[in-house]
């Protein structure tokens, strides 16, 4: 009691949070009773027809669903490899630059993508890999044909995880780089006397010194592998390329916005959001149980 009476100002600050919390998070959870209705607007939830999982099983027999499930996973595959592999390469080679202002200008250049929306980046790409952009400008000076990049199934899905990783790899960067810097500095010194050099270093120091925080961004990453990047894909993306970018969240968002179908929307949603919950506690589990690592 007297725990509670001393620390009652900082519980008093949360309120504010946990109201918008429950209200913007929570609230919306009572949506998810429309996977199992045949739901219209001006009937509500109560008012709607039942129809149990017949949402489901129409969504799933869709000619488009595998396709999109499948790109879904790809998309997201390839981004959760490269978002650990491409920043880890950066900080290690970051870390080995003595001049601390060329450090730091690097740095800079690599996370200022990380500030900008994809609004703003979705139109620069898009004029970058347009016809008579800059990129098939490049293309035509070395007497090639020009590309239809952003029509292409096999060459628009490879700008889509590109230009993710481009724009957040910085933020994964400072990370692994903050991990780093955390390292305790003698163990490198007992390497150099030992004759360890940089690439034993690494290997033998860095990265062990490292993986936790690898962990860490590994099953939040892997939590997110059915969210291949909503609005980066809404921007760039148009019905020439449905086949090789379509995703869960576009395909739920064009049949509950386009062809309003709110209840096979929400339950592609609801299979969505079990498959992530899964997902997170399988990968907290293995690291738990096979690194010892815990979140307090």
């Amino acid at each position: 009691m007297r725990t509670l009476r001393r620390d009652f100002p900082l519980h008093l600050m949360l309120v504010p949070g946990v109201i918008l919390t429950l209200i913007y998070a929570y609230g919306p959870m009572a949506g998810i009773i429309m996977a199992f209705q045949n739901f219209e607007p001006l009937s509500g939830f109560f008012k709607s027809k039942w129809v149990g999982f017949d949402n489901f099983t129409y969504v799933f027999h869709l000619p488009d669903f595998n396709q999109v499930l499948w790109n879904t996973l790809l998309i997201s595959l390839f981004k959760m490899i490269l978002f650990l592999l491409v920043p880890l390469i950066l900080a290690l080679l970051l870390n080995e630059i003595t001049k601390k202002w060329f450090s730091g200008l690097i740095q800079s250049s690599i996370f200022l993508p990380f500030f900008l929306s994809w609004t703003v980046l979705g139109g620069v790409i898009i004029e970058l890999f347009s016809l008579n952009g800059p990129v098939n400008g490049l293309i035509s000076l070395m007497g090639l044909k020009p590309i239809l990049f952003m029509l292409n199934n096999d060459w628009f899905r490879g700008i889509i995880i590109g230009s993710d990783v481009w724009k957040g790899m910085g933020y994964n960067m400072i990370i692994m780089l903050a991990a780093i810097t955390g390292i305790n500095m003698s163990l490198y010194e007992a390497a150099e006397v030992d004759g360890g050099g940089k690439w034993k270093q690494m290997l033998h120091i860095t990265l062990p010194g490292i993986a936790p925080m690898l962990i860490l961004l590994g099953v939040l990453s892997l939590g997110n592998i059915l969210n291949a990047g909503f609005e980066q894909i809404l921007l760039m993306y148009n019905p020439t390329v449905y086949q090789g970018s379509d995703i869960i969240d576009t395909f739920v968002y064009r049949l509950g916005m386009f062809s309003q179908q709110f209840g096979p929307a929400a339950a592609v949603g609801l299979f969505k959001s079990i498959i992530s919950l899964g997902l997170v506690s399988i990968s907290y589990y293995a690291a738990y149980k096979y690194n010892n690592y815990r979140i307090f």
